[in-house]
């Protein structure tokens, strides 16, 4: 699972605080990718400008319906490798030195490996995407597919779906209440280390979500070693 469904999770839900946790230390690469990005970007079409690098279209602005965004970024040719360095340069620069992260360069490196996947596949990347930057196959749901789903009265979820979701994600972001956390989920430490965390601070946690749980239980109920979306308040 994506960060994107967490965060069309955490926006419905209107969270105060989230934890994301997996296994994989890429995870961590395409979250800090997404929180330089929500904080860099005044809308929803400027975020989309930056995370696969288009130019953005004429027209568009906060009263924009999620599909016209997607639409027009659609139709407009991926700009060239002088503008991804730019933009990679600025995604680096607001880790590094306006949030003063103190990433080693195995980060940063993951972070480049991440943004050059969106850049390599733009709004067509679906499930078969990778860092590996294979060609993909069709039939499956797109990132412009995701971002214009509705519910049953045809209202947009995601969290790109009303200027009003992105503020929200873009307002936690920069309060660094979108936390990022990589380790086991039956480890020893990383759950753990979150229960204690907020349990110093007395506070409730109001959601527990973890992705496709069931398939890795085993017959003594305990859990092996996966990734796991976890817990907004």
């Amino acid at each position: 699972v994506g960060p994107e469904q967490n965060f069309t999770y955490i926006v419905g839900m209107k969270a105060k605080m989230a934890f994301i946790t997996d296994i994989r230390r890429e995870n961590l690469h395409l979250l800090l990718m997404y929180k330089a990005l929500f904080e860099m970007s005044k809308d929803r079409a400027e975020f989309i400008s930056l995370l696969f690098t288009k130019p953005r279209p004429p027209g568009l602005s906060a009263t924009s319906t999620i599909p016209e965004i997607m639409n027009a970024f659609w139709n407009v040719p991926t700009a060239d490798e002088a503008v991804y360095d730019a933009n990679l340069a600025a995604i680096h620069r607001h880790l590094t030195q306006t949030r003063k992260l103190p990433l080693p360069q195995s980060d940063i490196a993951g972070v480049t490996a991440v943004y050059r996947a969106f850049y390599f596949y733009g709004p067509a990347m679906n499930y078969s995407a990778s860092l590996s930057l294979l060609n993909i196959g069709g039939g499956g749901a797109t990132y412009k597919d995701l971002m214009a789903q509705t519910d049953s009265k045809g209202q947009f979820l995601t969290f790109l779906g009303s200027e009003e979701n992105f503020r929200y994600m873009k307002d936690l972001e920069e309060r660094n209440l979108i936390v990022p956390v990589v380790g086991n989920f039956s480890g020893p430490k990383a759950i753990r280390a979150i229960g204690e965390y907020l349990t110093s601070r007395k506070v409730v946690v109001s959601a527990f979500y973890v992705s496709t749980v069931e398939p890795y239980l085993k017959r003594d109920g305990s859990f092996p070693a996966f990734c796991a979306n976890v817990a907004t308040l």
